[in-house]
């Protein structure tokens, strides 16, 4: 099957992100050659979608927008999300010309407004960023046995084409191997910013820590996680439901660490330690947390081919979500051929939208591949939803983003709650994609390197 390389697209991408690289896989049969088919060809007389934007990232919005828009030629009504409705002003503003020539309409209300519209005969299609909840309810109606009918004779409430992403409990593969103390505090940084980032309301949060044998190794990362955690102040649990998801996945547990003293509103990070890999019925392999929450269970191998063939597994099987997976590889797994090889078969067969190797997963949704959940996914069983966003190379066919780095980067990524400049860093970034002149690169390095 067909690899694009597709991260970086250019030489300053690739000085400002060194040593990343994303191909994207695609499905068999297709070809790199059948892109930007509404350039080609537009498919269509024009189509109305309607955008019900997310509540957590404020990234989220504009980029299925420009993804609609400029990748689909479709006209887009967005309906903010009660959480962040304050972005809609900016939007308007980012996005005026648009919205001027009739575009784009951006518009506000809760559930009870979305529902309206979703059915609203002016709209022809949807795309929700949300919770797979959300989805059943507007595809198959309200839980119940009317909707177990609905869902056995194949009969939607709507019948618009809905594409989505929905979620993941986001698993953290850790393959047995030699590292050195460095890798692992270095790893064990990359993984817990990936659960800090925004509270951990991300639906590309780490979640899911899976380690192999010895459990001293697994023991040695879990405590340097927990030791950068420990240096990250509790952060304010703004989404609704997250004292409650927080409180059903954490009561009555025997392998509990709570890591630092929350204030008003603010939830502790939490480690749940020692789940077992086998239990079906376990609410931590089934429920979202979207919460201060990072679980672990154990594969209890030390041989790396048999633990790769197992952890996929599991993940494949036993997590909910099918949207992004890191994968922590030792460096000899890139050098011995064997091993190698057992990391490619282990990539190809992972059931996700986006695999990241040594890199959080989650720069697939920042760095322009496509983005989404993988095509196993089905309307009758959604997972983390239907259809890929984003994909500034406009590839059609799309089975999964593959990122890769190794096992220590420089400078220090923008994620790590122990980066000094985040904030400075932030600002040269956007001055810098805002105008692409490479006058504007010296001061972004300056701040990355300080951090």
């Amino acid at each position: 099957r067909v690899r694009v390389r597709v991260f970086p697209p250019s030489r300053l991408d690739g000085l400002l992100f060194r040593n990343v690289t994303a191909d994207v896989h695609l499905q068999t049969g297709a070809s790199s050659e059948n892109r930007a088919r509404f350039y080609r060809q537009p498919d269509h007389a024009g189509v109305v979608v309607l955008i019900l934007g997310a509540g957590n990232v404020n990234a989220i919005t504009p980029l299925d927008v420009t993804s609609k828009l400029f990748n689909e030629g479709k006209v887009c009504l967005v309906k903010m999300n009660p959480v962040n409705a304050y972005l809609g002003p900016f939007l308007q503003i980012a996005f005026a010309e648009l919205v001027a020539a009739g575009f784009l309409a951006i518009t506000y209300g809760g559930r009870e407004e979305g529902e309206y519209l979703a059915r609203h005969p002016a709209v022809d299609e949807i795309h929700l960023t949300g919770s797979d909840r959300t989805f059943d309810a507007l595809l198959w109606g309200e839980p119940g046995a009317a909707r177990e009918a609905r869902k056995r004779a194949g009969t939607p409430v709507l019948s618009k084409p809905v594409t989505s992403e929905l979620g993941n409990i986001s698993p953290v593969i850790v393959v047995p191997g030699r590292y050195t103390a460095r890798q692992i505090a270095w790893q064990a940084e990359n993984i817990a910013g990936g659960v800090t980032n925004n509270a951990s309301f991300n639906c590309n949060a780490n979640k899911m820590l899976v380690t192999g044998a010895p459990r001293t190794r697994s023991a040695e990362l879990i405590s340097s996680i927990e030791g950068v955690l420990r240096s990250a102040q509790p952060r304010y649990a703004y989404y609704p439901g997250a004292q409650l998801r927080y409180r059903e996945l954490t009561a009555g547990r025997p392998h509990l660490d709570t890591i630092g003293t929350p204030g008003p509103g603010a939830l502790p990070w939490t480690v749940i330690r020692d789940l077992d890999p086998n239990d079906r019925s376990e609410p931590a392999f089934s429920n979202e947390p979207f919460c201060a929450i990072l679980s672990q269970t154990n594969i209890d191998t030390d041989d790396p081919l048999e633990f790769l063939d197992r952890a996929v597994a599991f993940v494949n099987t036993m997590l909910w979500g099918t949207l992004v997976a890191t994968l922590v590889v030792p460096p000899a797994m890139r050098s011995d051929p064997t091993l190698r090889g057992a990391l490619d078969r282990a990539i190809v067969a992972l059931r996700y939208g986006t695999v990241g190797v040594n890199i959080w997963g989650a720069y697939g949704f920042a760095l322009g591949p496509p983005w989404g959940g993988h095509p196993s996914s089905t309307p009758l069983d959604i997972q983390s939803g239907l259809g890929f966003t984003h994909n500034t190379a406009m590839l059609e066919g799309v089975e999964k983003t593959v990122l890769e780095q190794p096992i220590v980067n420089f400078p220090k990524p923008i994620h790590f709650p122990s980066h000094r400049t985040a904030t400075s860093l932030g600002r040269r970034l956007a001055a810098l994609e805002a105008t692409g002149a490479w006058t504007g690169v010296s001061p972004v390095l300056a701040a990355a390197l300080l951090g």
